[in-house]
């Protein structure tokens, strides 16, 4: 099959279009032919290699997949050649407490496919557990879809299971313009919320606004703890959806109202901070950490994105060859959403 195969760590380069073997699927898995695959920031994190973390390379990022099943595997039931489906990222052995309880993603066995572990989905083929496999809305390309998995099961798994995001709050979305942003625009108004989301431009601002958010801030020109209080009169937001890091978590904790929840995933711009212990405990504020979501989150999702109440937001499709290109625009911030990788 083609692949976009990593064999070193580093800049987009090292993403090479080539020849690779087919994967082996056993007994228990089925193998999905990849019609469209997403782009995400850990993607980027994997190529360019994490310090204390060891990466079996070659490896083949992609962890949003939508296509068709190709085989299924002899002790595989109710899945059929030819289903058309979308594949779920996080996979768990499914037998401990944690997935049991329908919390899989605090699995100790926790994977994701195109994550650390598995190869994903910047290829022709990639065999998944079918109890990763769910059926494709029918009113969504394939394309579309793969825009959903991972951003929008975080961004609920943050606002929703985690910081319990109520009708009426006000949420600061950092990075509005990001997938795993962008999605949570779209969860906190689902939810009543008032949505502030920042972003790096002008155009960026207003496609923030065209898929719900209620203000915007220019994080390149403007204080954003300064104008999230000019917004909110004062009083500061109760959630920030924060993934950024480094460059803005000072604001982002400033931004808080007493009794705000900061919760964050990521950290684009760097993983060390600061933090006043005085601040947080005079405004009693809440700090949480989030990493994915569990299957029954992307169940839930399903059913919004399905009646059109989440959509996908894709910036552009591109070839699978293109895949070391898209990652630079992404890198440069040049695009909003969803960048798409086409076999």
């Amino acid at each position: 099959m083609k692949a976009a195969v990593i064999h070193k760590h580093g800049g987009p380069e090292v993403l090479k279009y080539e020849d690779f073997p087919d994967p082996e699927y056993t007994a228990d898995e089925v193998l999905v032919k990849v019609r469209a695959c997403s782009i995400n920031h850990l993607d980027l994190w994997i190529r360019q290699g994490l310090r204390n973390v060891t990466i079996n390379l070659p490896h083949i990022c992609g962890c949003d997949v939508a296509g068709e099943v190709a085989e299924v595997g002899s002790a595989v039931e109710g899945i059929a050649k030819g289903d058309r489906v979308v594949v779920s990222p996080g996979v768990s052995c499914g037998r401990c407490e944690y997935c049991l309880s329908g919390k899989d993603n605090f699995c100790r066995q926790y994977q994701i496919i195109g994550g650390y572990e598995r190869n994903g989905g910047y290829a022709e083929y990639v065999a998944v557990p079918p109890q990763n496999v769910i059926p494709k809305p029918e009113n969504l390309s394939f394309e579309d879809i793969a825009a959903i998995p991972l951003t929008f099961l975080t961004a609920w798994h943050m606002l929703v299971t985690r910081a319990k995001v109520r009708a009426g709050e006000t949420v600061l979305v950092i990075g509005g313009g990001s997938g795993v942003g962008s999605a949570a625009t779209q969860v906190a108004k689902l939810h009543g919320a008032t949505v502030i989301a920042t972003a790096g431009s002008e155009d960026k601002m207003k496609k923030a606004r065209q898929i719900g958010a209620d203000y915007t801030i220019n994080h390149s020109t403007q204080d954003i703890a300064e104008e999230t209080r000019n917004l909110t009169k004062r009083r500061g937001v109760d959630i920030v959806f924060e993934h950024v890091g480094k460059s803005t978590w000072d604001k982002s904790i400033q931004s808080l109202t007493h009794g705000g929840r900061l919760i964050t995933c990521g950290a684009t711009s760097g993983p060390e901070v600061s933090l006043d212990i005085r601040y947080l405990y005079r405004r009693q504020l809440t700090i949480m950490g989030n990493y994915m979501g569990s299957k029954g989150e992307v169940l839930e999702i399903m059913k919004f994105v399905e009646n059109g109440k989440l959509k996908p937001v894709v910036d552009r499709v591109m070839p699978l060859k293109s895949a070391a290109e898209a990652h630079k625009l992404i890198e440069d911030r040049a695009v909003f959403g969803k960048v798409i990788l086409k076999p």
